[in-house]
């Protein structure tokens, strides 16, 4: 359990929030949601220690223990991949510690023998005896074979870091555990891991994150972080969205009826109760939601960006036709042989593979960067695409200010500019900045503009959802949804990818599994499952 109690932070002249007094309680997941710079992840920091509030207090329940997901992926690079983990549980690493200390003394006396006993004693309390082999299962749980146990975390990739980062939060089952973005370079049977695994818990989580599927997945509540003050409500993620867009349409009617409105919301919650009969944490959501007060739900004072993608010519019925698609890694890797396909029109195809470099090499292949290493491809004479790549850095390395970069892709004068740099919420002063100060997520918004301007029937998107915070992520995935023409993308956003893709492509090194189904179908069923696993050995 923690207490948050008169909680108030302020940068400089910028109030984030005050007077919070909330209090998390054991066996809720409480997904935490608010707009970028809202103060998400400074929340977390207050409730951790790492940062200290201006006012209030924070306290856990008595002789709890509080775990945190560490963002420092080179903090621990001294250290075995198992010590780390070990770390997690810092009571039981104290122990070792100095167990291990004092059986090195070689003046070893009465004393220090009484000492190690109740060392013993409380290390077989902690369940120390079965730890290194807990810590192995989860490391395993979470894709970091056994080999690199024993390897310094020196030697591991950034993506392999971040695995044992969260097997180390997770370790020893700490009472309260605060997760920020936990799902970061995790593939999407990982994060299923992860899902089922916070649905059993009974400790006291609380989890930012831009993943709508996982918050949807693991949440019981949600904590919304707007107009200045942090609340807690009934539901996850979903149920927030719905019913933020609900009431924001119900304000802009004005002459709806008081008591229609209350029947609307109130048909609402009923609809969203029956819905989470799927849920694994049915019955704690369905009692929220039966003391929610209509009250409650209210518009959002997020912004959403305008992303409208629109083709300026009709597709013909030739897309895109692969024939042998072979790619080689740098190091001799193979990332995917004998590779065919034809893309039929209107199709939204998601490309899966286990590593992620497989589906961006397909998509510089077809977008003329990158030579195969065997095999050919045939775009349609009627085609034109727009490409969203995995990296942009090279797009940003220029003094330009953001109309100028963006009037570099189209035709129109610099306030039709300003008009798609508008929809993408860069307004005012905000488009003169330079492109080379830009954030991730802002140039993103950049790149999303870029491909708007080309009004192509064929969109490719490398990881699209990126450095996007939860509002756009959302806006993107609407308007994909009801886009007419083609589109290929990848992805490791789950909502994302059942929503928009009709066809499934796993990229394998031993050729293709090519489906016409959704993707919940794809990974839940089991003989794909043995199918999938033999394309990889």
């Amino acid at each position: 359990m923690i207490t948050v109690t008169n909680l108030a932070i302020q940068f400089g002249k910028r109030v984030l929030y005050k007077d919070v007094n909330i209090k998390f309680t054991n066996g809720n997941i409480y997904g935490v949601i608010g707009a970028n710079g809202a103060g998400k992840s400074t929340l977390l920091k207050a409730i951790s220690g790492e940062l200290e509030p201006n006012k209030g207090s924070v306290e856990l329940g008595p002789g709890e223990r509080l775990s945190v997901l560490d963002q420092d992926h080179f903090k621990y690079d001294e250290y075995s991949v198992m010590d780390t983990v070990l770390m997690g549980h810092q009571p039981l690493w104290q122990n070792m510690k100095e167990r291990e200390a004092l059986y090195m003394k070689e003046d070893f006396n009465d004393e220090d023998g009484n000492k190690v006993a109740e060392l013993e004693e409380k290390f077989a309390e902690m369940g120390g005896w079965n730890a290194e082999s807990d810590a192995a299962q989860m490391l395993s749980n979470l894709g970091i074979k056994e080999n690199l146990h024993s390897k310094q975390m020196s030697e591991l990739s950034n993506n392999e870091k971040v695995r044992v980062m969260l097997a180390k939060a997770l370790f020893g089952n700490p009472d309260n555990l605060l997760l920020d973005e936990p799902t970061n370079d995790l593939d999407l049977d990982t994060v299923q891991w992860l899902e089922e695994y916070l649905s059993n818990v009974e400790q006291t989580v609380l989890v930012v994150s831009h993943d709508r599927h996982f918050l949807d997945a693991v949440s019981t509540q949600t904590v919304d972080i707007d107009f200045g003050k942090v609340t807690v409500f009934a539901g996850n993620y979903s149920f927030w969205y719905e019913s933020s867009q609900l009431a924001l349409r119900q304000a802009q009617n004005q002459r709806q009826k008081a008591e229609e409105k209350k029947k609307e919301l109130e048909e609402f919650i009923r609809r969203f109760s029956a819905n989470v009969a799927k849920s694994k944490q049915t019955t704690s959501r369905k009692k929220m939601l039966a003391k929610l007060n209509i009250a409650e739900i209210r518009p959002s004072s997020r912004k959403y960006p305008g992303i409208i993608f629109q083709m300026e010519r009709e597709p013909g019925n030739q897309i895109l036709e692969v024939e042998g698609l072979k790619a080689v890694d740098a190091d001799g890797t193979v990332l995917f042989d004998n590779v065919n396909f034809n893309i039929e029109k209107g199709q939204k195809v998601v490309f899966l593979s286990h590593n992620p470099k497989a589906m961006t090499a397909l998509f510089e292949i077809i977008n003329g960067n990158r030579q195969a290493d065997a095999g050919t491809y045939k775009w349609g004479v009627t085609i034109t695409t727009a490409y969203l790549p995995l990296d942009n850095t090279e797009f940003f390395n220029s003094n330009m200010n953001l109309v100028e970069w963006l009037g570099q892709f189209g035709t129109g004068n610099e306030v039709m500019m300003k008009g798609y740099l508008g929809r993408m919420l860069f307004s005012g002063e905000e488009v003169m900045k330079k492109v080379n100060v830009l954030s991730g997520g802002e140039k993103m918004r950049c790149m999303i503009a870029r491909m708007q301007l080309k009004n192509a029937n064929c969109l490719i998107l490398d990881t699209p959802t990126n450095h996007l915070d939860l509002e756009s992520i959302q806006a993107f995935n609407n308007n994909l949804v009801g886009f007419k023409g083609n589109i290929l993308f990848s992805s490791h956003d789950h909502e994302f990818i059942q929503t928009v893709a009709d066809r499934i492509i796993e990229l394998t090194p031993k050729g293709t599994i090519d489906k016409l189904m959704q993707y919940d179908d794809y990974i839940y069923d089991e003989q794909l499952k043995e199918q999938r696993a033999k394309m990889y050995e």
